[in-house]
């Protein structure tokens, strides 16, 4: 493929991903200059969606909308306008077309070459973390627990990189001996520039000593060949690593729908597939001993007795080398009952480190195998800590926190606690200021990477963030890396949810139906659905005294909210965030007009015409639970300095109000009298009492189990884990069954007088890949 080229007064630089006008250069996608490059080949003609996807995307499956997706950003570099369409032109169901003419670089001579090469250029240091193919990968949300998004906070301010202002001063001191060797004598042109790079080896000198250290290395370049699957079946693989000598991968195998599940080995070159626990188990995510004889993980169960939290926590190890032999039990090495524990890593020193939660904040800590105890390594007060991750080879502990500052912070330790480096993470601004980070080990480069679901980024030990490719066409997650740096395990796969609008007359219907015919129960029925795509719909609610239904879609490839009238037509798109915005709640206005979102830890306000309106709030919000337009309160779970408060914010005074008695709150709701209703981490529901919050007893039985509940007419209803629709009147404290559900019913989002709306889950499909790291 030709490198460089012209497209009117554009200058296209293929290996820099490239396009500069008037010494002005922006930087694209390698797969958005694909599609130009293969139009300009064809300028003047039309080519069609087919032919650029088999070009662009060999032996890879991308929707059309990937293709759309590097249109836009190519019209949007060229100042082109969709509708004028001065560049490329659209062919309705036919394709594309470039309109303007090309100059190919080899039909030009040397001379105009050079200046072409002249314009083009900037800084390679600007774009090397830019040039990386996007790779199709598939999506891998589903639906998360609100407690694994507890941390989820805090701003940040721009981090400079102490190697970067070396190597400004390196820069400087190279373009400076021509100036000053042409005001002096010749016979001076010799000592100073024998002066000069004297000073310059000093620098760089210095730089690269600056380099070494874990505080001032900058970014790498990460590029990759390919992406093959390596757990292709109809389960749910979870929790991909690598054994220490890289000839395994080690992952957790789903029972179909259910939390339990075993621990698997798959032999990279034989494929050989290997069951290695002999039981089944909520399992966590696994580490290895330094010698890759065995492993540990966390086995969660329920709590006999759950007084401050309703599942326990048992530390356990499996003998890997026997395990490979036959399937093993597991040894019990710690049991925490009174906290949550989880991320177990084992360290080079033979303990295990651990995050562990009390009273809504973690701190890190160090369990000795041999003594038995444990010790503190790492405790943020004020502030909370996010994640962490190891380094074997370097010895390192590298933990994201928010800091008492409330901003984001990398700090560096060594596993003994020692504090290395401490830096504010300088995000771009393709992440959102308050989207946790967990990043993994690059084995190779001295820096970390992360995902945030269709994006890739590096992240240097002072806390330096590059993008390393342009949004992916499908999500991944929880990237780790081989031993020897060569390839990054993924999880994918699609969360596959609709949503479903059924009368409750038909839902009373089908359960006198089940009850008629004995042989045909009501969890098995499938409902059609209202929306249906094979991405994600979720959390549809009825507008007020309307006729159109608010939901989230993911059929775009990132999570938008949608409006669709009750018979499911005229649906459309009412926002465009960006790439892998995640939206943790939604609400009505009294009017029907608009609505609250919270997206990206903030609250903004959606009309009906698309506009929208950013609502301030002095601290990152986790939960949006309820909106009440006309007194212009929420009630949200927000972030104060890393540890959760559910409050009630006054949005136009910017004011809150604690409630729940510091109580963890799940879920909450205020009924149509004001009575504030909220289900705690127990599964206790509660409301204010006239000195203190009462349980409401009616609801604490294990048949009213919920993860979330709405409230109508002051009758609270919800599907508990029976799958069973049940209401409960607040004013008479009358508690009845509805009936059943179908057990794929994931959760009841709203009810009015006549209709409930339910998210149902299709598919929950994830699997095991390897994206390969070039050479």
């Amino acid at each position: 493929m030709t490198e460089q080229y012209w497209i009117g007064g554009f200058f296209i630089d293929v290996s820099r991903n490239q396009i500069t006008q008037n010494k002005q250069s922006q930087t694209l996608a390698p797969k958005a200059l694909a599609v130009l490059t293969c139009l300009a080949e064809h300028q003047g003609k039309v080519v069609s969606q087919e032919a650029l996807l088999a070009k662009v995307w060999p032996n890879t499956v991308v929707s059309p909308n990937t293709l759309q997706r590097s249109i836009a950003q190519l019209r949007k570099a060229l100042g082109d306008d969709g509708k004028v369409q001065t560049y490329i032109k659209t062919h309705a169901k036919q394709g594309y077309s470039l309109e303007c003419d090309v100059r190919w670089h080899d039909k030009l001579n040397e001379t105009e070459s050079v200046n072409m090469e002249s314009d083009g250029d900037v800084d390679a240091n600007e774009v090397s973390t830019n040039n990386v193919s996007a790779i199709n990968v598939a999506a891998m949300d589903g639906p998360q627990d609100d407690n694994s998004e507890a941390t989820s906070n805090a701003a940040n301010l721009n981090a400079i990189s102490t190697h970067d202002e070396h190597k400004e001063q390196a820069n400087d001191l190279a373009t400076k001996p021509a100036v000053l060797t042409s005001k002096l004598p010749k016979s001076s042109v010799g000592l100073v520039s024998i002066a000069v790079v004297i000073v310059i080896l000093g620098v760089i000198g210095y730089g690269y000593l600056a380099f070494d250290s874990p505080s001032a290395h900058t970014p790498s370049v990460l590029t990759f060949d390919r992406l093959r699957s390596l757990t292709a079946t109809d389960d749910k693989e979870f929790d991909a690593s690598y054994s220490p000598d890289g000839q395994y991968i080690v992952f957790h195998r789903y029972l179909g729908k259910q939390c339990i599940n075993r621990v698997w080995a798959k032999d990279v070159t034989t494929q050989e597939e290997i069951l290695l626990t002999k039981e089944w188990g909520a399992y966590s995510s696994h580490s290895f001993s330094k010698d890759g004889k065995q492993l540990v993980f966390l086995a969660t169960e329920a709590c006999r007795e759950p007084v401050t939290q309703k599942s326990c926590y048992d530390l356990v190890s499996l003998d890997f080398e026997k395990s490979l032999k036959s399937p093993q039990k597991t040894n019990l090495m710690l049991q925490c009952q009174n906290s949550t524990v989880r991320d177990p890593t084992w360290l080079n020193n033979n303990h295990i480190a651990l995050l562990q939660k009390k009273s809504q904040r973690w701190k890190l800590i160090s369990y000795s195998i041999s003594d038995n105890s444990s010790t503190v390594l790492y405790d943020l007060k004020p502030g909370n800590l996010l994640g962490f991750s190891y380094s074997s080879k370097e010895d390192l502990i590298a933990v994201t926190g928010v800091h008492g500052d409330g901003q984001h912070y990398l700090d560096m330790l060594k596993p003994d606690g020692h504090l290395v480096s401490s830096h504010v993470l300088d995000r771009p601004q393709e992440i959102p200021p308050f989207r946790p980070i967990y990043p993994s080990f690059d084995p190779l480069n001295k820096q970390l990477l992360f995902s945030t679901g269709r994006q890739l980024f590096t992240l240097s030990y002072q806390g330096k963030i590059a993008k390393i490719s342009q949004p992916f066409a499908d999500r991944m997650a929880v990237p780790k890396f081989h031993p020897e740096g060569k390839s990054i395990l993924f999880i994918k796969g699609p969360y596959d949810s609709d949503v479903v609008l059924l009368s409750l007359n038909q839902l009373a219907d089908k359960n006198a139906s089940a009850q008629k015919q004995s042989s045909q129960s009501p969890s098995e029925y499938v409902y059609p659905s209202f929306q249906r795509s094979t991405q994600g719909e979720d959390y549809a609610i009825f507008q007020p005294d309307g006729d159109l239904i608010a939901f989230l879609s993911e059929r775009t490839g990132d999570e938008q909210l949608w409006i669709s009238g009750s018979d499911g037509q005229g649906t459309q798109k009412i926002t465009d965030f960006p790439v892998d915005t995640y939206i943790r709640g939604m609400d009505w206005a009294a009017d029907g007009n608009s609505l609250l979102v919270n997206a990206n830890n903030v609250l903004t306000q959606v009309f009906l015409d698309s506009s929208q309106q950013t609502i301030p709030v002095k601290y990152p919000v986790i939960r949006l639970f309820q909106w009440d337009s006309i007194h212009n309160t929420a009630l949200l779970i927000v972030s104060v300095k890393g540890v959760l408060k559910f409050v009630e914010y006054d949005l136009a005074k910017a004011e809150m109000k604690e409630l729940a008695d510091n109580k963890r709150v799940i879920w909450a709701l205020r009924s149509e009298d004001g009575r504030l209703i909220y289900k705690d981490h127990l599964n206790q529901l509660w409301q204010p009492g006239p000195a203190e919050d009462q349980r409401i007893e009616a609801l604490n039985q294990e048949a009213t189990k919920a993860k979330t509940f709405v409230i109508n007419d002051n009758v609270i209803y919800a599907i508990n884990t029976d799958n069973q629709l049940w209401s409960y009147d607040l004013n008479t404290d009358t508690f009845n069954i509805l009936g059943d559900v179908g057990e794929d019913v994931d959760d009841l989002t709203d009810i009015n007088k006549t209709q409930l709306l339910m998210s149902i889950r299709v598919s929950a499909k994830k699997e095991v890949v390897e994206l390969v790291v070039s050479e």
